[in-house]
């Protein structure tokens, strides 16, 4: 496929979803509503016809089951619905059942692995894990193999991320959102802001600061705080300098807790003011709180990730999972995706599909960054087994888990 054709939407349908779009205003655009018929009436037009059939030929009972991240997926204003796959199962005929139930991507690991291991399915049909959980899979031979001839979308992937090394040429995983780790603070309790990681252990912060589950966020910020990339050949020293600065400020109560995307509750609440914080989060969060959150890349650096779409193994519906792939990289469906979680969107072509829509969106560095930003922010280095199992287990100790 070309690449004029990879940044163009080659449905008409879509065509007429963005002519119908235009004017949407970005409020609107943002909380999933395209005008009285509906951002789902107007999606559907973005799907494909027909119930798909199983991969083997027969056609597969039940459910797609997608296990997600929450705040990661457009919402309907009530906050109860998502319009994308809702035109997703209106315009396939294939139903979804969607959970936000990835905490973290350890303890999900944890609640599926016995299963993994028996070659059992495991309750959901697809998962969207972080790369480094991603390899994991990929090298216990976990995943199902993707069959791209019924994802001709997937041609619409960045060039910097249909060649990882994890999964080089996309046999098994495709992205499904980038973003930052950074940090972030309640504007309303530190109305001068943080420029740094050590501005979080001021002690007037005490028991209301909170650090990531995800060890390579939380370690990869401080290691970058400490001077050392964690994108580098850094020495079991360092790593174990980064975390000895959790674990005292845990003993000493400054870090009120180490938690997964349940950070956000804390920071509603109040109950945290500072914290460890992924990019989109923060967005979507001021949203619905009239902006009182803050985030930023530290001065010494940020931590650059991505989430992956694959099939376990033993799933019977990759057929079904396949055909929602090849959806959500079609780049006005990637636009509105991204227009809610406002996180990096990995679709080309949805920049383009943005800038008709919402062109002061299309121009957020946090959904389309720039050069200057990407020189500020690091990929912790890919682990070998041994490593991660060893500074996996090291941290989880070390925070209780």
């Amino acid at each position: 496929m070309s690449s004029d054709r990879r940044a163009l939407p080659g449905d008409p349908r879509v065509r007429e979803l963005v002519r119908q779009a235009q004017g949407i205003s970005r409020r609107r655009f943002l909380s999933g509503v395209a005008g009285a018929a509906g951002t789902g009436a107007l999606l559907a037009a973005c799907g494909t016809a027909g119930p798909t059939q199983a991969g083997d030929g027969g056609a597969v009972r039940g459910p797609l089951r997608w296990a997600n991240w929450t705040l990661y997926l457009d919402q309907d204003e009530e906050g109860t619905g998502f319009p994308t796959l809702a035109a997703f199962e209106e315009s396939s005929g294939i139903p979804v059942e969607y959970f936000e139930d990835i905490e973290d991507n350890d303890s999900f690991y944890g609640k599926v692995s016995r299963q993994l291991e028996n070659g059992q399915d495991i309750g959901y049909d697809v998962v969207t894990l972080t790369d480094w959980m991603a390899a994991r899979w990929i090298r216990q031979e976990y995943v199902a193999q993707l069959d791209r001839a019924r994802i001709p979308n997937a041609a619409n992937i960045l060039p910097n991320l249909e060649a990882v090394d994890f999964d080089d040429g996309r046999h098994y995983s495709l992205t499904w959102q980038s973003g930052f780790a950074g940090i972030a603070w309640d504007t309303h309790a530190i109305p001068g802001g943080l420029r740094s990681v050590s501005d979080l252990w001021d002690p007037q912060y005490k028991g209301r600061v909170e650090v990531l589950s995800e060890m390579r966020d939380t370690i990869g910020l401080i290691m970058l705080q400490n001077g050392m990339d964690p994108a580098a050949d850094w020495s079991t020293d360092d790593w174990f300098d980064a975390l000895d600065v959790v674990q005292r400020n845990l003993a000493d109560g400054q870090i009120r807790q180490v938690r997964g995307n349940s950070y956000t509750n804390d920071l509603e609440t109040g109950d945290a003011v500072a914290c460890f914080a992924w990019s989109g989060d923060i967005t979507t969060l001021n949203y619905e709180n009239d902006g009182r959150f803050a985030f930023a890349i530290p001065d010494a650096g940020g931590m650059l990730w991505s989430d992956n779409l694959m099939v376990p193994k033993a799933s019977p519906r990759r057929a079904q999972a396949e055909e929602l792939f090849n959806y959500y990289y079609d780049p006005e469906v990637a636009a509105q995706v991204a227009a809610w979680v406002n996180y990096v969107t990995p679709v080309q072509g949805a920049q383009e599909a943005m800038a008709r829509t919402d062109p002061e969106l299309a121009d957020d560095p946090m959904i389309f960054p720039t050069e200057e930003l990407l020189s500020q922010v690091h990929v912790f280095r890919t682990l070998t087994p041994a490593e991660e199992e060893r500074y996996n287990g090291q941290f989880l100790e070390a925070i209780g888990a």
